[in-house]
């Protein structure tokens, strides 16, 4: 099967490609049947051979995503763009490759307040104002919330009361 795709040409740091025509199991830089154009993408200036890239599509050959979406919008065929799917980098190759590496997790205690008293009518006409279908399964999960917090709030107050016990020894 033959395929219309981009083959980089240029410079480190300065692309450019070819459309080509290739046979799809051939490497993208590798032989190709018929240069159909060129695309600079730094200088956005595309030489496209219209006649030839029409008469190869009737002959059955495939655009690649980028070369559909490069035709598509230079007019040459209709449609929507293709979204372009690109390979996936695992961190392993990342690292390898001299890239960031895996950052440590920090994690800051925060000390949580409980609502004012003021704040819970608001909290409360919003509930009145609220659908009557409401799911069944949200007072769990809010209660849970409250629990979580009531603990985090007692976990900071014993932190609190530690160091105050450690700066009196320390006087």
């Amino acid at each position: 099967m033959l395929t219309i795709r981009l083959a980089r040409i240029g410079k480190k740091n300065q692309a450019q490609f070819q459309i080509v025509l290739q046979e799809h199991s051939v490497a993208p830089g590798g032989r190709h049947v018929e240069v159909l154009g060129s695309y600079d993408p730094h200088q956005k200036k595309t030489v496209l051979k219209e006649e030839r890239i029409k008469y190869w599509l009737s002959q059955g050959a495939q655009p690649s995503d980028t070369a559909y979406n490069l035709l598509v919008s230079k007019g040459i065929l209709t449609g929507e763009k293709r979204k372009v799917k690109l390979p996936a980098r695992n961190a392993s190759s990342i690292a390898d490759a001299g890239g960031p590496k895996k950052a440590e997790v920090v994690v800051e205690e925060t000390k949580v307040e409980a609502p004012k008293k003021e704040e819970a009518p608001a909290v409360e006409e919003a509930k009145t104002e609220a659908p009557a279908e409401a799911p069944k399964e949200e007072a769990p999960v809010v209660e849970e919330k409250k629990e979580e917090i009531k603990a985090e709030e007692i976990k900071v107050e014993e932190k609190i009361e530690e160091t105050k016990t450690e700066e009196v020894k320390a006087e």
